[in-house]
């Protein structure tokens, strides 16, 4: 076995207990560990990334189903409409450049890593019933974009939501999200598969270190409360999401 799979065992391990713990993809850890580890060109991060994403989702939902952590009719209006943001974004990445794609992702990171810690705290808000479908489409649909388009799980944007338009406690917002990632994942990874953005070298054990992970985070974020571990990781997503945005600054002639 090679040092690049063993490195993508440990990226995955690290991205699953993240991702089952947060209820996110994992690809916020995946992709910079990817480019920065091993050395992968962005795009090629990202869609190895959104390979291990469907594992992340297929394994961390175990946790979560067993506690009836789960909004399963909702689920099913996010993941159609998350299936069809993913393909498409997935499909235009090939014409959007790897630095415009570092920027996008360094601000999405930085993002999630400033309000992890303070979507329990924000009174929720349930949006009205009649709504519920409308509002549930639009959230996939961007979900499945963010997805698609920068290789990860779309959690980041789906959890919060779940809390504060649908008024779902945290670990039932995890739970769902968790759940819908899978097929919005799984459509997004075959346009990254044609367009030859998967390293066969590192996928099969990033996808087994990611299994590992995934149930375990979810089997500690069911067990203990989150808010301590959501500081830990906002810290470590706010670093590296500045290291993104910084990077991918174009260097001037001489610097």
């Amino acid at each position: 076995m090679t040092a690049m799979a063993w490195q993508g065992l440990v990226i995955g391990l690290a991205a699953g207990i993240f991702g089952g713990v947060g209820g996110l993809g994992g690809g916020v850890v995946m992709v910079p560990l990817l480019g920065v580890w091993l050395g992968l060109s962005q795009h090629r991060a990202h869609g190895t990334s959104l390979v291990a994403v469907v594992i992340t989702g297929l394994v961390g939902t175990v946790p979560y189903a067993l506690q009836g952590a789960v909004a399963l009719r909702l689920a099913v209006a996010l993941a159609a409409a998350s299936i069809l943001g993913s393909s498409v974004a997935a499909g235009l990445s090939p014409r959007v450049p790897a630095l415009a794609l570092r920027r996008v992702f360094g601000a999405l990171v930085i993002v999630t890593g400033a309000s992890l810690p303070f979507d329990g705290l924000i009174p929720a808000h349930a949006i009205a019933a009649g709504w519920a479908l409308p509002a549930g489409l639009a959230t996939g649909l961007v979900a499945g974009g963010v997805s698609g388009l920068l290789g990860v799980g779309g959690g980041s944007v789906m959890v919060p939501m779940l809390v504060l338009l649908f008024g779902f406690g945290q670990h039932l917002a995890q739970g769902t999200s968790l759940a819908v990632m899978v097929p919005a994942a799984l459509a997004g990874s075959v346009q990254h598969l044609r367009h030859g953005h998967v390293d066969g070298r590192v996928a099969p054990l990033l996808a087994l270190g990611v299994a590992a992970g995934a149930y375990l985070g979810g089997r500690v974020a069911l067990a203990l409360p989150d808010q301590t571990l959501r500081w830990v990781f906002a810290g470590l997503l706010l670093a590296t999401g500045a290291r993104y945005v910084w990077t991918a600054r174009p260097r001037r002639a001489g610097a």
